[in-house]
């Protein structure tokens, strides 16, 4: 059967935007500020040149003649002075008082609530910034619930392997114990050593891809090669269950980070393979479009549920809130960056009893070979 090879060339997605959008709202606040201001002192002349001119009619003040030329000048000085504060301060209180709650908003964010919300003023300016600081306040928020689920969660699935580790390890002091449970016993703590392993190998590759912001180490590699590597490497964990691999048996070549890559897909499959259905098929298919190259792999079982699909490539988050499953939550957040980074999209869907999760690469263009 003949084959075909396509060519995968992944954009760079990474570009340096100036902040024009923030520089331009501050000039409109300076300019707010600055017309404001102006009209204080307009108005505080105003009034008292009014009022100077009302107590002189009346005849309650004489204005001084040009030989009191200087204590004129110092006495209306003072007077503008003492009438421009009160005015400032009384046309000031309105537009400056959103700045108070602002403050107050901070102060309880600093103090750990983060709860606080805004909602100051009806123009542009202060209704983009009541929504930065809400959108700042929730996002504060989320992290921290997820910071405190993933100290449970991690907390959990760290003290199950070290209590197995430990307490085999106890029996295999003992003098009287059978080879074969010997053996039995070593391969459980192995077994839960690589498991510890691997939970700190995900933390530490989530804290490092963070810190990516452009891709790097990008080489051409046969990308369906790759992909059934990932397949037998999770062999063991497959025929655990009873499941079946249906593959598609095209090649594509892919050129991008091929280390970062194979993560993507060890992550997948081993999430399609802890929640498929025990004897079911885990079917990975790759198929090419003019724009993009689409890896899915699908698993057979309940159709995820709405608020799992909206939060399941966030960090530390588990559908499985009972802990029936192993998992730390940093899997599909980890797929979900290296993604981005390449320039792709991550989606999930549900088609014929089967979640679908469906990885989009771009590509500049494709050819088949034979």
């Amino acid at each position: 059967m003949k084959t075909g090879r396509r060519r995968c060339a992944v954009r760079h997605p990474y570009v340096y935007h100036h902040p024009q959008g923030l520089r331009h709202r501050f000039t409109h606040l300076v300019l707010v500020f600055t017309v404001m201001f102006s009209i204080i002192l307009a108005v505080t002349l105003l009034i008292v040149t009014a009022g100077a001119l009302a107590l002189h009619a009346l005849g309650v003040i004489t204005l001084p003649d040009s030989s009191n030329i200087i204590v004129g000048v110092i006495v209306w000085a003072l007077v503008s002075l003492g009438v421009g504060v009160i005015t400032a301060a009384l046309l000031s209180y309105i537009p400056l008082r959103p700045f108070a709650f602002l403050i107050e908003g901070l102060s309880r964010l600093e103090h750990g609530d983060y709860t606080a919300r805004l909602h100051i003023g009806h123009t542009s300016v202060f209704k983009k910034l009541s929504d930065s600081f809400n959108a700042l306040a929730t996002e504060l928020q989320n992290t921290e619930l997820l910071r405190s689920d993933f100290v449970n969660n991690f907390s959990h699935e760290f003290k199950t392997p070290i209590v197995s580790i430990l307490g085999f390890a106890k029996l295999l002091k003992r003098a009287d114990l059978p080879p074969e449970k010997r053996e039995e016993y070593l391969d459980i703590i192995v077994s839960e050593a690589k498991r510890l392993t691997d939970m700190s190998d995900n933390v530490l590759s989530m804290a490092r891809i963070e810190k990516q912001s452009i891709l790097t180490d990008i080489t051409e590699f046969n990308l369906s090669e790759q992909v059934r590597t990932c397949v037998l490497l999770l062999q063991k964990k497959w025929e655990q269950r009873g499941l079946d691999m249906e593959f598609d048996e095209h090649e594509y070549a892919c050129t991008g980070n091929e280390e970062l890559l194979k993560q993507v897909w060890i992550n997948l499959l081993d999430n399609a393979i802890k929640f498929a259905l025990e004897g079911s098929r885990i079917k990975i298919g790759i198929t090419q479009t003019p724009e993009s190259l689409v890896v899915s792999i699908a698993n057979a079982g309940e159709a995820i549920g709405e608020e799992t699909r909206k939060r399941i490539f966030e960090k530390f988050y588990q559908g499985d809130s009972s802990h029936a499953m192993e998992g730390t939550g940093l899997g599909l957040a980890i797929v979900d960056k290296i993604v981005r980074l390449h320039g792709g999209t991550v989606d999930i869907g549900y088609r014929d009893g089967y979640n679908v999760f469906m990885v989009t690469l771009p590509q500049y263009a494709a050819d088949e070979q034979g």
